[in-house]
């Protein structure tokens, strides 16, 4: 029976760790800048190891895991109020302008601020001679307004990173930052996932 009973626990040990480690979330980066010398960057860091190194930096204007902000950068704008009015407003496209060369959109949607810029620059001249078109950079962005909450549940003056982390933890799959150009491309994610695809 004590046979039976540690096995058990021990199963049950073994259940919980695997548990553990598969809920851990991975934030990712991925960079790949075209050319010759196009340099490939790839970092993938666990939420919990970043939740536990932010409280040691203490360089310039981050402490314990937070950021300062100049004061007076949040003299003029109440943050937390101007995020409560929008995090509580309906799912709508809020901004949205267009030029001939760039489209911005600024929506709300399912607990998402959702940012996307569409920017067709000026034909080279060598698009121009060949009548190639030119290649339209993107920037897709989607921040979960729990980070946002609590990014901001510090002081007034301060953006607590760690809160950051740990609200990110929350979600399983995320695409946070996607930015696309004729010269390189940048993504930000987070998933349950300990390398980057």
């Amino acid at each position: 029976m004590r046979k039976t009973l540690s096995a058990l626990t021990i199963l049950v040990w073994l259940a919980s760790a695997t548990a553990a480690l598969a809920a851990e979330r991975w934030v990712h980066v991925k960079v790949n800048e075209t050319g010759e010398d196009g340099e490939r960057v790839r970092v993938n860091i666990p939420l919990s190891l970043a939740e536990k190194v932010l409280p040691t930096i203490n360089a310039h204007k981050v402490h314990n895991g937070k950021v300062r902000v100049d004061e007076h950068d949040f003299d003029e704008v109440d943050l937390r109020a101007l995020l409560d009015a929008v995090r509580t407003a309906q799912d709508n496209e809020y901004v949205t302008v267009e030029s001939k060369h760039e489209n911005v959109r600024v929506a709300k949607s399912g607990g998402f601020m959702l940012i996307k810029v569409r920017e067709t620059p000026h034909p080279s001249k060598k698009e121009k001679e060949t009548g190639a078109a030119p290649k339209v950079h993107t920037v897709d962005v989607k921040i979960p307004f729990a980070v946002v909450n609590a990014l901001l549940s510090g002081e007034k003056d301060e953006l607590d990173l760690v809160a950051g982390i740990r609200a990110l933890g929350q979600y399983d799959n995320l695409e946070l930052v996607t930015v696309n150009d004729e010269d390189s491309s940048v993504r930000i994610w987070i998933d349950s996932q300990n390398t980057a695809e």
